[in-house]
């Protein structure tokens, strides 16, 4: 059985290159975890909406080139991918510029055939969203998905959510934090950030932000290198190695955290130990333009290996 079911949107990325110009390629915060979930050995589904076009067929070659199920893929007659374009400054850091009004993967949860894409959730031991992800749906269309989230979970199912949270996505603050407290409310692992949560949270420290979150097994990725990670009642700071290299560009550190941190669960790592992988992934990741880094570049050694401690994998 496939282990992991990733939900979301993957659009066409520009990002800068020499002279000015821009090189095409493709990302989306979900779509960025499942090609490294699927380069960590992880069975993975990515779960979408897509047009008819030559540039969506190009993803679903590329998704399955890299390993990833798509299956679940619908096809819309007429409609387009969305557009993303990077910008980063000197530093790294970036900014993002889109065009996905009429995406195709918006209308995911209002097709004929959304009842059995949500049914599928329960046949899955893992199912991965964001925040980004639940924005892009309407309000009847997120009812349904966390319905179903609560379905999965029932059937032994764990989710987990990650708060990549961007305020252009959503009507105001208020609807944001509602549908994070429901969204909170049937996960089992809760990926978040000060990055994120302060803007719907103003001023309170990680601890009041963490204090927000119910469920078991939480992380916070720090602004500083780091994280603090909860489970069963206990937090704990980890803190990576320091990066070596030049950091070129931050897009889809937090994604690539988030696959290596459920790939290491899913081997049975203790959730430290799950953080510290996620924490070598995205160290990586960062030195490299772009979402998804070259095959090449994939280090051997994320995961923990057979020495290290076992516990409670999700």
């Amino acid at each position: 059985m496939t282990r992991v079911a990733c939900i979301g949107e993957c659009m066409i990325e520009l990002k800068q290159a020499e002279g000015g110009l821009f090189s095409r390629g493709y990302g989306g915060d979900t779509l960025n975890t499942s090609v490294y979930l699927a380069r960590l050995g992880v069975g993975v589904d990515y779960i979408t909406a897509l047009g008819d076009d030559p540039m969506s067929d190009e993803m679903v070659v590329g998704w399955a080139t890299e390993g990833i199920g798509t299956r679940r893929v619908a096809r819309l007659k007429g409609k387009l991918p969305g557009i993303y374009m990077i910008q980063t400054d000197a530093f790294g850091d970036r900014r993002f510029f889109h065009w996905r009004e009429n995406a195709a993967a918006r209308s995911l949860m209002d097709l004929p055939e959304t009842g059995d894409i949500l049914q599928s959730l329960a046949t899955y031991d893992v199912v991965y969203l964001s925040a980004i992800t639940l924005s892009i749906y309407s309000p009847q269309g997120r009812t349904k998905l966390i319905d179903a989230l609560g379905s999965a979970r029932k059937h032994g199912g764990r989710i987990v959510f990650d708060t990549n949270y961007r305020a252009r996505g959503w009507p105001d603050p208020d609807v944001a934090r509602a549908v994070f407290a429901e969204a909170f409310a049937v996960s089992d692992i809760v990926l978040a950030s000060p990055e994120d949560l302060l803007p719907l949270y103003p001023y309170e420290s990680d601890e009041q932000l963490m204090a927000r979150i119910p469920c078991n097994e939480t992380v916070l990725k720090l602004l500083s290198p780091g994280s603090i990670v909860r489970f069963e009642g206990t937090s704990t700071e980890v803190r990576p190695e320091p990066i070596t290299r030049p950091v070129v560009d931050t897009t889809a550190a937090g994604d690539s955290f988030a696959a290596a941190y459920i790939a290491a669960r899913l081997a049975g790592a203790e959730p430290v130990e799950a953080a510290q992988a996620g924490h070598r992934l995205g160290g990586v990741v960062v030195c490299y333009p772009g979402a998804i880094i070259p095959r090449s570049a994939m280090p051997a050694d994320i995961l923990p290996g057979p020495g290290s401690s076992r516990k409670a994998s999700p």
